[in-house]
């Protein structure tokens, strides 16, 4: 009699077993994330969008309102 695993013969588990591997790897496969091109993309846009915020905050307006804010806060507080 043929040796069997968890009621299987070996040649049907370790078929069902490749079966299920190819199943789990391609289904994964499919999208694991972003690729060189995108990485350059997201990184481009990270860095203007750096830019942008940079010269949005040391812009004289915007130092003059949080100098405002931070001033009303201290004479709210002391």
């Amino acid at each position: 009699m043929a040796s069997s695993i968890a009621g299987c013969d070996r040649p049907a588990r370790s078929r069902w077993l490749r079966v299920r591997w190819a199943l789990l790897t391609t289904a994964q496969g499919r999208d694991r994330g972003m690729s060189t091109a995108e990485y350059a993309v997201g990184t481009i846009a990270a860095c203007a969008f750096a830019a942008l915020l940079f010269k949005v905050v040391t812009s004289p307006e915007v130092q003059q309102l949080i100098t405002g804010l931070i001033n009303r806060a201290l004479s709210v507080a002391g």
